[in-house]
């Protein structure tokens, strides 16, 4: 089983040919805190040879300073970044590692054990074949074992090894074996895993990791390493799939050359083949296949590429090249599984960048239909998805993208959330199915235009986005801007926060998720609103960044001018005229803005009116001014 090979010495291009024919086998170690992941890496690297005799050297003499269970080396000390797992506790990221034996190449992704670094363990098992889920022996099931059980599920992991480790603590019982056995596979029966193999072993004292244990004699399985080295992967399963190249950039080095470069993602492709470009629908055929090796006949899965088209289309970074007989879908409306991975929850109405291959969108969370109780695998109602928590969801996005269902096709069928304002990765997502109102629905392009309807007005359409904290002073000063507008002979219309609870929003509540639903629904009323040529005054506290820019982000440049009403705290409190805040700090009223919920003041306001050195008739005057300055009054 040694890595080593003779040939190394006596046939180098025998060992390099043999080796190159090897099948490789992409496999996950992941489960609960301290159930031995990296010990039974370690113990994997040194059962295969794959270090040289210093390094086994200074590993035992770095167990014997350390001090072991039992005098044994400790495997886990293979591991790069260990000194800092030693002084955090923690396992501080995903760990690759490479070996191989007589009969096959691996790469395992050694993966965080703890319930916040869950998104490591989503990277990890994004491109694994296997899954190997370690279970202490002495503690059996835990949750962390079950979320990542379901996330291999969700991730289409086709084979699962479930390795009862540290047997060597209770006894070597094929009771206390016996019956974690049985509660997995019950689980495994649960959430759909098809393939499960479960096997007693000890990475400290090597039980059944290369040889049979004779501690374990009603054990009649395979070691470990025998099932890796001989379980039977598809290798061939990208290529069955239908062809699919998402493109990564238009490559023109010259006038007489244009050409889609990217990798191919499932398939494959051959020049002459009729291909269409999705979402766009242009069929065309494939001219040229062209790598670093020049010109191909053929190219396949996960081969880059660059091809030349017969007819002159139009494709764009993140258009999808797919056969024409088996196309990608296209939509704009889905159902998808999202594992959630910020501490800031997932809120229904909230917008996302959502990355998919080379294209990235804006998405909105449509209802959150269910989360996945972790503890009992049932499916409970939600409004949000706090850290770590997983659900289904529906996501409507700003334009329609290629895609295939991500049971199909892992690259063209998952994405990643990305929040707007901090540019980091949020959620990580599977596509089931587009919705039917994607397709059934759709815009309908009328004859009267917002720019002549704007002409009619006599005004540019704009909007007047007031926001501050309660009593700051939004709706005093956006009705006295009205006033003034309306005398000068202006089209106009205050939405203000109060009034549309009355009515539009009068089912929502004050926590976070209703206000996230309250401003999306305002904003989308104002964009039909400025679409009417109206300009259009909004008061409300408006407390997040990312609903405001939301917010903004649906009208043209120019068209969302910013007001922040900056009034310190203390004073609105001293204002106080509905005795809101007396309430709030009396415990009468949750989620009360300033109070017990977060206000984040605007970044980059156009007009910022400090209400503590000016009137409300002065800030009016100042509101106008800058309208007229900005050609919106005409």
């Amino acid at each position: 089983m040694a890595h080593v090979s003779d040939l190394i010495a006596t046939d180098i291009d025998a060992y390099l040919k043999a080796h190159e024919n090897k099948s490789l086998l992409r496999f996950i170690t992941c489960g609960s805190v301290d159930d031995g992941k990296s010990t039974l890496i370690g113990r994997l690297l040194y059962e295969s040879k794959m270090l040289f005799e210093d390094q086994l050297a200074a590993l035992e003499a770095d167990s014997r300073r350390v001090g072991t269970r039992g005098g044994e080396i400790d495997y886990a000390l293979l591991l790069d970044g260990l000194t800092a797992e030693r002084e955090q506790g923690i396992t501080i990221d995903v760990a690759y590692r490479f070996f191989s034996t007589d009969k096959r190449k691996f790469i395992v992704a050694d993966t965080p054990g703890h319930e916040q670094y869950t998104r490591n363990m989503v990277t990890g098992a994004s491109t694994a074949d296997l899954a190997i889920i370690l279970i202490d022996a002495r503690k059996g099931l835990l949750p962390q074992t079950r979320r990542h059980s379901y996330i291999v599920g969700l991730l289409g992991i086709r084979h699962v090894l479930v390795a009862v480790n540290k047997m060597d603590l209770v006894d070597y019982s094929e009771e206390v074996f016996t019956r974690i056995d049985r509660e997995y596979r019950e689980l495994a029966a649960r959430i759909g895993l098809p393939d499960v193999l479960t096997i007693p072993i000890s990475g400290v004292r090597g039980d059944n990791i290369t040889q049979a244990s004779a501690n374990t004699p009603w054990y009649a399985g395979a070691p470990l390493m025998s099932i890796l080295e001989t379980i039977e992967i598809d290798e061939t399963r990208v290529l069955k799939q239908a062809f699919r190249m998402p493109v990564q950039w238009v490559n023109r080095p010259h006038l007489d050359f244009r050409g889609f470069a990217g990798t191919i993602t499932g398939g494959v492709v051959r020049a002459g083949d009729a291909v269409v470009v999705m979402p766009s629908g242009r069929n065309t055929t494939v001219a040229r296949i062209v790598s670093a090796d020049g010109d191909l006949e053929q190219a396949v899965a996960n081969q880059s590429i660059t091809l030349t088209l017969a007819d002159e289309v139009d494709a764009s970074r993140g258009d999808v090249i797919s056969s024409a007989e088996l196309p990608a879908q296209d939509a704009d409306q889905f159902e998808a599984t999202v594992v959630w991975m910020s501490d800031a929850p997932l809120l229904r109405g909230r917008n996302y960048l959502l990355k998919i291959g080379a294209k990235t969108v804006t998405a909105t969370v449509a209802p959150i239909k269910h989360k996945l109780n972790i503890e009992t695998m049932e499916h409970v109602a939600a409004e949000q998805l706090a850290l770590n928590e997983i659900g289904v969801v529906e996501l409507e996005l700003d334009r329609p993208i290629a895609f295939d269902p991500y049971r199909e096709n892992r690259d063209t069928g998952g994405f990643i959330l990305i929040d707007r304002l901090t540019n980091n990765t949020v959620g990580a997502g599977m596509l089931h199915f587009a919705l039917h109102r994607s397709h059934n629905v759709k815009w309908q392009d009328l004859s009267v235009t917002k720019a002549a309807r704007a002409a009619q007005n006599g005004q540019k359409p704009a909007c007047l986005w007031f926001t501050g904290l309660s009593g700051a002073g939004k709706s005093s000063i956006a009705d006295l801007v009205e006033k003034q507008l309306h005398a000068l002979g202006h089209r106009t219309y205050v939405l203000d926060g109060d009034n549309v609870r009355h009515g539009l929003c009068k089912d929502l509540g004050f926590g976070d998720a209703d206000r996230v639903e309250n401003i999306r629904r305002v904003a989308e009323v104002v964009k039909l609103m400025v679409d009417a040529g109206l300009i259009v005054l909004t008061a409300f506290i408006s407390p997040f960044r990312s609903e405001r820019h939301t917010a903004r982000a649906l009208l043209e440049d120019g068209e969302f001018i910013e007001v922040f009403v900056d009034t310190p705290l203390s004073v609105a409190e001293q204002r106080d005229v509905k005795g809101l805040y007396a309430k709030a700090r009396a415990g009468q009223i949750r989620n009360f803005t300033g109070i017990d919920s977060p206000y984040e003041p605007p970044e980059a306001a156009e007009i910022r009116i400090d209400t503590t050195t000016c009137t409300p008739a002065e800030a009016a005057e100042r509101v106008v001014a800058e309208l007229r300055a900005r050609g919106v009054l005409g």
